[in-house]
């Protein structure tokens, strides 16, 4: 018995096979298609939008962005790669109508079209809001540490020479000692070559690596990424209100509840969501009494009186107001010596010879904050917004770490990302078939 066989190398066909067939009518490639072929790209921001009169014709900023969201949505983000799989993928050759870009072109329309991206990105949001496929009415804010491309003893070398700089700064205004010129003309050189001078080390899996955090405004109707950005700051607490301001252009509308982990515990930016229509669901990190193994009287034991503005002990004595630290936001209260000295609670009190209590000075809206607080809304958060970070981290990414240098090229990869993982998402939805068709009719 013989093998199936297959067609001869060198065997001519009198009817040449179509691209077109090779394609089937509900794949991904016909979603990409669509959606790119529907953008504005010169009032987005794309350049060579619109091909020149005279010089040598360049390629379509369509197909670039065609290639680019097929190459995320399969794991492919190497300009390298994605010059080699044009010449042999036959779904980017219908794609591309076989056009095969050297990786220059690839890698200079990337670099060069953060901005850009971020348009075509809210135009695809502003899609899904018309397929009514966004509510609007619950959204989930997070963020996730996403490894540099810089090695950790470049940065660590960079650091060192910025903390060199800076005491040689001081040196020089306190007039403490000679300085080399040669040396620090050095020092500086070596700091404008760092080829990623923004990266700072970030906590990830309990290692300290060069990384950025990635935040993201996830609405809770289909887990669709309606806000994103890239922060240099380590920690989540400076982030509720940008990305709650971010989600409301997004979803243009007036009123929305945002659910966020306790990193995002910020009584000022909470203050300034509820008064702009964004109704915070963040628990509130406190500062605990840790003075005698913990079993000391703790804040809750105090009683806050707004009219005398003062605090009432277990003891029933007042606490005064002392003074306002504007810097850390808090306001302190202390009983008096006397009183303590005299109290029969002081051992289950304090350790001092008077007690003090610290009030933030957005105490109501952190108040406010922790009493709307409930196990749903943080289940919902977690439902919510971790699932598009391992989507993008594991299945768009391969490993999340970036390939672009610099601030500008972490935005512009996670922009691409961002605007992958939402078609992915719409189209798992909907169908190919049906978002495509919207598209064309859009």
């Amino acid at each position: 018995m013989s093998y199936i066989q297959g067609e001869g190398r060198h065997q001519g066909t009198l009817f040449p096979v179509l691209l077109d067939d090779l394609v089937p009518g509900d794949h991904v490639c016909r979603v990409v298609d669509a959606f790119v072929n529907g953008l504005k790209m010169a009032a987005l921001g794309f350049e060579r939008a619109e091909a020149a009169d005279t010089g040598r014709p360049g390629y379509d900023p369509r197909d670039l962005l065609k290639l680019y969201l097929y190459g995320y949505l399969n794991q492919i983000r190497s300009s390298r790669r994605l010059e080699a799989e044009c010449r042999r993928n036959v779904e980017l050759m219908w794609l591309l109508g076989r056009l095969c870009p050297d990786h220059k072109s690839i890698a200079e329309f990337r670099r060069l079209h953060r901005e850009a991206v971020s348009a075509a990105g809210a135009e695809l949001i502003r899609f899904a809001r018309n397929c009514g496929l966004i509510r609007g009415e619950w959204i989930a804010i997070d963020g996730s540490k996403f490894r540099a491309v810089a090695s950790i003893d470049s940065v660590r070398e960079r650091l060192a020479l910025q903390r060199y700089l800076d005491s040689i700064e001081k040196a020089d205004e306190e007039q403490q000692e000679s300085i080399d010129p040669s040396a620090v003309q050095a020092a500086l050189e070596k700091l404008k070559q760092h080829p990623e001078p923004e990266a700072e080390f970030m906590l990830m899996r309990q290692t300290s690596l060069p990384a950025y955090n990635v935040q993201t405004a996830v609405d809770a109707e289909h887990a669709l990424i309606v806000a994103h950005a890239v922060v240099l700051d380590a920690s989540d607490i400076r982030c509720l209100k940008p990305m709650a301001e971010a989600a409301k252009r997004a979803l243009e509308t007036d009123s929305f509840q945002v659910v966020a982990d306790a990193g995002y515990s910020n009584g000022e930016q909470a203050a300034h969501c509820e008064a702009a229509g964004m109704m915070p669901y963040v628990p509130v990190m406190r500062t605990v009494n840790n003075q005698g193994d913990g079993t000391l009287f703790g804040r809750e034991d105090f009683r806050y009186e707004p009219n005398s503005d003062t605090y009432v002990c277990p003891g029933n004595k007042r606490l005064l107001r002392k003074h306002t630290n504007h810097k850390d936001r808090y306001t302190m209260y202390k009983a008096s010596t006397g009183d303590c000295g005299t109290c029969s609670l002081k051992s289950r009190c304090t350790q001092a010879p008077r007690r003090g209590l610290a009030r933030h000075l957005y105490e109501d809206a952190l108040n406010r904050m922790q009493a709307r607080m409930t196990p749903q809304a943080m289940r919902l958060r977690r439902c919510t917004v971790e699932h598009p970070f391992a989507t993008i981290k594991y299945r768009i990414f391969g490993h999340p770490r970036l390939l672009m240098r610099g601030l500008s090229g972490a935005r512009v990869e996670i922009g691409l990302a961002t605007m992958a993982y939402n078609l992915k998402r719409i189209t798992n939805v909907l169908g190919a078939a049906k978002v495509t068709e919207a598209l064309h009719h859009a």
